[in-house]
């Protein structure tokens, strides 16, 4: 079955919240540039979940869902640069894509694999900070991906694990899997021109 292309997600979509952050003054601290974050971040996510649940369903052949994983990877991941003159628009984005690399990498290797086979959530993610703290990031982001496998496989994330983590890269990718999480459980679609 043959999906028409930006079904899932286009690259127009992704220009549009960005023209939008650019209109709008970005405060990093506060509480609806923090709104304006997630919208971002979890339209992104709802897309991912919608390719691993077609995939999951049939609709999708392994290989297209793949194919589809990686469009969206390549619109959401592409550089930024000289597209912000304010810098906290630019960290805001960053922080997004920085948190949406482990959900790809979770989708890609789901969908290549299946979901780990053992362990739980919680026991990667103290193993991915385990591994941050030992500067081992390749290993931190592939103990974070075998997280959100399973997150899409139906395990619960229990955020409690979160809430000692010191600021860094497995935190944000932790809030990549949050959003996976919310989106596995109700991909309902972000509207972009939604203020409130």
């Amino acid at each position: 079955m043959s999906t028409p292309e930006g079904e899932y997600y286009t690259a127009e979509r992704w220009q549009n919240w960005l023209d939008r952050l650019d209109e709008e003054s970005v405060d990093l601290e506060d509480e609806d540039s923090a709104r304006l974050r997630l919208n971002l971040q979890d339209d992104a996510v709802i897309a991912v979940a919608k390719i691993v649940s077609g995939y999951e369903e049939g609709d999708l052949e392994q290989e297209a869902a793949l194919e589809e994983l990686a469009g969206v990877r390549d619109i959401v991941l592409s550089d930024i640069e000289g597209q912000f003159e304010d810098e906290d628009t630019v960290m805001l984005v960053d922080a997004v894509q920085t948190s949406l690399v482990c959900v790809f990498y979770a989708a890609e290797e789901y969908v290549a694999g299946g979901p780990v086979e053992e362990g739980t959530v919680e026991a990667y993610v103290e193993a991915a900070v385990d591994a941050e703290d030992e500067e081992d990031l390749d290993a931190a982001l592939g103990y974070c991906a075998q997280a959100g496998t399973l997150i899409i496989d139906g395990h619960d994330l229990d955020m409690a694990v979160a809430e000692d983590i010191e600021y860094g890269l497995v935190a944000e990718w932790v809030n990549g899997l949050d959003s996976l999480y919310e989106a596995m459980r109700d991909p309902e679609v972000v509207e972009e021109e939604d203020d409130e």
